[in-house]
């Protein structure tokens, strides 16, 4: 990937860059699924954490749960669902925007006091689109795009997967791969809203080939 690629997926639509990674230990917690499909999604997230160098835990001090993953069939569930309206303010009217807007997922980040990324919900209508793919090619893609703060545009023309050849598993896009560990480096802040961030990004890359 070059510099400009990278800078890409942090480069919002309004034309601002900004960079986030976790700051805390992910505790993850699945509303809406199967015991089977609830081992798919925790085994994404713990190979994707691992990818990162990062760290999960049974529990977040402060929230208790700080990657909440929902799944559901109709929008109107969120707003039925007990106490979800006080952690995401305004949720009526976010529902009523998604309906509207035909949406099948939508990703809401919080950040601590410095800007690294302290809570992630992550919304997922099991639409036609939705529930047609593998639950493992579902289940990846969602925390790709949770472990770091993205583009609003990042994925819009490729996505963070690829299928191997021959009909094998779909994996995460070897680019990508390197992008999320070289962005969890010790080395590299935590947050970053300068293009050049990318520049140190793609040094990182290099350095680990």
């Amino acid at each position: 990937m070059t510099p400009e690629a990278i800078a890409a997926l942090f480069t919002r639509s309004d034309g601002s860059f900004a960079f986030a990674r976790w700051g805390r230990p992910i505790a993850p917690v699945i509303f809406g699924v199967t015991d089977g499909t609830l081992s798919v999604v925790k085994g994404a997230i713990e190979a994707v954490v691992a990818l990162a160098g990062h760290q999960m835990a049974e529990t977040d001090p402060e929230l208790g749960a700080n990657l909440m993953v929902f799944f559901f069939r109709d929008w109107r569930e969120l707003t039925d669902t007990p106490n979800l309206d006080k952690m995401i303010p305004d949720l009526a009217p976010l529902v009523d925007r998604l309906e509207a807007m035909d949406a099948n997922q939508y990703r809401i980040f919080r950040f601590d006091a410095d800007g690294a990324i302290k809570a992630c919900f992550v919304f997922l209508r099991m639409d036609k689109a939705l529930s047609s793919q593998p639950a493992e090619t579902l289940a990846l893609g969602q925390v790709v795009q949770s472990v770091l703060l993205w583009s609003d545009t990042a994925f819009r023309q490729m996505s963070p997967l690829a299928v191997l050849p021959g009909g094998g598993p779909t994996i995460l896009r070897p680019e990508i791969g390197d992008l999320i560990r070289a962005a969890y480096d010790p080395v590299l802040p935590p947050v970053a809203g300068d293009p050049s961030h990318a520049l140190r990004l793609f040094a990182r890359m290099r350095a680990a080939e």
